[in-house]
């Protein structure tokens, strides 16, 4: 059975690298929009790259164009960008969205962010009062993130992560909607749960916490 096309932001990062492998191991056509293209290392005829960043309108629109979902694992990259990306990211993606029809948009995030469904444990709270006061514009502009997510109308789901490890071992995985389990994930876990997120529905709306236990 064709696979759907899936747009990818993020796919040379230390967590996208991880899931472009997943979906092209599961025969997952995919787009990447990619700042740099020296920096693509993998060929395969299901990649389409579109250079570009999030901070380009027509690069994200460009993206998007003939896919059928988006998944993020927009980081602050190397060099950082500004701290205000995210927010930039998600008008440029949701506007994009609905000019390509594109309803389904999946993204992570960091454990510091907050949700009314949060009974946060004393770690996770800990974790959280850290990111606030050591990067409290990056962690704001997260925060707004979720705002803009929950006040749309398409069908996303903000996975919150605890450090994300870059190996291929595989472990038990715990999702929680109000605190994070684990204080790791492995980046292979954690992009066979992103890839699931597109044809579950469990999540839809929703900012589960993931984490190796």
């Amino acid at each position: 059975m064709k696979k759907n096309k899936i747009a990818v932001i993020g796919g040379t990062g230390k967590a996208g690298q991880y899931l472009v492998n997943e979906l092209l191991k599961q025969g997952f056509p995919i787009k990447l929009l990619i700042r740099n293209a020296g920096k693509l290392q993998i060929e395969n005829p299901l990649i389409e790259s579109i250079v570009g960043n999030v901070n380009d309108y027509q690069a994200v629109k460009s993206l998007f164009t003939g896919c059928n979902a988006v998944i993020s694992t927009l980081g602050l990259g190397q060099p950082n960008s500004e701290t205000n990306i995210f927010t930039t990211a998600t008008r440029h993606i949701l506007k994009a969205m609905e000019e390509t029809k594109i309803n389904r948009y999946i993204v992570i995030t960091g454990l510091n962010v907050d949700t009314p469904l949060d009974s946060k444990s004393k770690k996770t709270k800990a974790g959280t009062d850290w990111m606030k006061t050591h990067f409290p514009e990056t962690t704001a502009n997260k925060q707004q993130e979720f705002e803009m997510l929950t006040n749309s109308t398409i069908d996303w789901t903000l996975v919150r992560l605890p450090l994300i490890e870059q190996i291929d071992k595989r472990s038990n995985v715990a999702v929680s909607l109000t605190d994070c389990q684990g204080e790791k994930i492995s980046a292979t876990d954690l992009a066979l749960f992103l890839i699931e997120q597109l044809s579950l529905k469990d999540n839809v709306g929703k900012s589960p916490f993931v984490s190796n236990i």
